[in-house]
């Protein structure tokens, strides 16, 4: 029993070799103790069987020598059970079906714990977040080391406090919080984490928030409906663009795996602080879709999600360089490895009125930067987007009626409190200039992902439909 703290100690007295009963429980009772000693929290259970003389070589214990051993025992005050039932069962059972009998009497039988003491009760978990009926949201975290705990929720401009209780658990409930789907991060002692209790979690470069999921009454279109359901598939490939393991997101919809149709090919990009699953678990895109398939709003359509952040051995130190070298470093993903993965596995359609590009800040400079530049794109969305480099879409530019010829719909959303409004007004004013044909839609709020999952609800009814 050396290192070993057992739960349960099975002593089985099987014969008495001419051993005196008094002889035979003092060497039981000093058996115990050095059990005890060895192991203070193990329970004992004491188990003599009178088995058939015939079955063992030496002589077996009889009734009488039980019943003597258990007056002996119970002078020296140890606790002894015995079931005339299960000695039955083993006098007259083979070897096999002791362990049965074991499992059987297990929970009817006392059994002796020596001093030992019951272990002091485990705290309850903890439960965070706790969503009540009107909304308000209990935030709980267990930090015994830590002096100040605040929740910072997108829903609200101020932190709410938490305060330390028992069992090292802070807690605090918020207000009712408005339906919608939320961040927030657990700031603890002034660094920002997740909600350890909670599993939904941002996918990010830096995973530091936790998700918040409200459903309103009438439910949103980035609710879970009762509707049919697409899937959406993960992929790992070699990149040849960047020579690395990378991976890709790509969303079904309803019907596909029963169908033989082609469809047509929505790629749509996460922005600079995210990746390739953060618009499936953060932005819902795949309840959206659903939602606005079911209810005849929008084609069906096969979506790719690619990571559109170059390796961090390929970045260059300086922003622009390295904005630059994003913008180039996605685009020969894209035709390199994205698009080959997809057009090899899924049906989806070639032509570009069939294809459209979208995104959302870091992504939707990229879309704007490979819908405007490369061929294959009829449709191009930017929500809050950062605008790519003029240099890399001169030819468009210089060519206005080509690329409004080829694009069937570029459009452009950004909220009025926006940090990127004036970069967005400028480049809608170089379209202008330039004559390129665009809808600009200016809303209101922020750069935030409440503002771009309405923008995907706006925008993809409008694909892949002919024009008015």
């Amino acid at each position: 029993m050396e290192g070993l703290q057992p739960k349960l100690v099975v002593l089985m007295i099987g014969t008495n070799n001419g051993n005196a009963a008094e002889d035979l429980a003092l060497g039981i009772k000093t058996i115990i103790a050095d059990i005890n000693e060895r192991s203070p929290a193990s329970r004992i259970l004491l188990l003599a069987s009178a088995a058939s003389a015939a079955s063992a070589a030496s002589a077996p214990i009889g009734a009488e020598s039980v019943a003597s051993t258990i007056s002996h025992l119970t002078r020296l005050n140890i606790e002894l059970a015995l079931m005339t039932s299960s000695l039955c069962v083993l006098r007259r059972s083979p070897m096999h079906r002791l362990i049965i009998a074991l499992l059987t009497s297990l929970s009817l039988l006392p059994v002796y714990a020596g001093d030992a003491q019951p272990s002091a009760p485990k705290p309850p978990p903890v439960v965070s977040p706790e969503v009540q009926v009107d909304r308000s949201v209990t935030f709980r975290i267990k930090a015994s080391q830590a002096t100040k705990v605040e929740v910072r929720g997108q829903w609200t401009k101020e932190p709410l406090a938490l305060t330390k209780g028992e069992h090292d658990v802070w807690s605090a409930t918020s207000a009712p919080i408005a339906a919608g789907v939320w961040e927030y991060s657990m700031v603890v002692d002034g660094v920002a984490m997740i909600d350890p209790g909670n599993s939904a979690i941002k996918p990010m470069r830096e995973p530091r928030t936790s998700i918040l999921a409200l459903s309103g009454t009438p439910t949103a279109a980035w609710d879970f409906q009762d509707v049919p359901h697409g899937t959406v598939h993960s992929h790992v490939y070699q990149s040849q663009a960047f020579n690395a393991p990378r991976e890709v997101s790509i969303y079904t919809p309803p019907g596909y795996e029963t169908s033989t149709a082609v469809y047509p090919l929505l790629v749509l990009q996460h922005g600079s602080g995210d990746n390739q699953e953060t618009w499936t678990a953060h932005g819902k895109a795949h309840f959206i879709f659903d939602n606005l398939i079911a209810s005849k709003r929008a084609q069906p359509m096969v979506v790719l999600m690619l990571n559109g952040h170059a390796p961090a051995v390929s970045r260059a130190e300086d922003p622009a360089q390295r904005w630059l070298q994003s913008m180039v470093g996605f685009r020969h993903e894209l035709t390199q490895d994205a698009l080959p993965l997809v057009e090899r596995l899924y049906r989806v359609a070639k032509k570009p009125e069939q294809r459209a590009i979208a995104g959302l800040s870091m992504g939707g400079g990229q879309s704007l930067g490979a819908g405007l530049t490369l061929d294959g794109f009829g449709w191009i969305g930017a929500f809050s987007a950062a605008a790519p480099p003029t240099s890399m879409i001169d030819a468009a530019l210089a060519d206005a009626a080509t690329t409004n010829a080829r694009l069937r719909l570029l459009w452009i959303a950004i909220g009025k409190d926006d940090f990127l409004l004036k970069r967005n007004e400028e480049f809608i004013a170089l379209l202008k200039d330039k004559g390129i044909r665009h809808e600009y839609l200016l809303t209101e709020g922020g750069h935030s992902w409440p503002v771009w999952r309405q923008y995907l609800v706006d925008f993809v009814p409008r694909l892949f439909v002919s024009p008015p």
